[in-house]
């Protein structure tokens, strides 16, 4: 999935932000995440505000603490400094090595946070910044 012209438009990126009742020209990387627990009918957060996707009862991973490894179906979020904030999460899908495997919105070949499409990426371990956890498995 592709933005109709590059400024977080078209009709599935708009639709991601009507998730989250915005409209067409918003970052939506979050609102992407939202909308796809919505679509499964998964009870998780409903918001554009990456940082929001981590609150302590559901953060299980955070950079540099021993312990819990993400796992497929876990947000993933990037911190950046310039922001001071995590400001991109996605879906971690599974693992290979030393990255992580993911599917996220308003991305791009690169792995910007201002991208143009829906991709599959593999971001370094050490990228991530921290994991929630909204689907719980037995």
């Amino acid at each position: 999935m592709r933005e109709a012209t590059g400024r977080n438009d078209g009709a599935r990126v708009e639709e991601y932000l009507r998730a989250v009742g915005l409209d067409k020209g918003y970052p939506w990387c979050a609102a992407f995440v939202s909308w796809a627990f919505r679509a499964a009918s998964i009870d998780a957060a409903c918001t554009a505000w990456a940082p929001a996707w981590f609150p302590k009862e559901r953060t299980v991973y955070v950079r540099g603490e021993a312990g819990y490894v993400p796992q497929r179906g876990d947000v993933f979020g990037i911190y950046f400094p310039s922001k001071g904030r995590i400001a991109h999460v996605g879906f971690i899908d599974g693992e290979a090595g030393g990255f992580y495997i993911t599917v996220e919105g308003n991305t791009n070949g690169a792995g910007s946070r201002e991208g143009d499409g829906v991709y599959r990426k593999r971001r370094a371990k050490r990228t991530i910044y921290k994991a929630s956890r909204w689907v719980y498995t037995r």
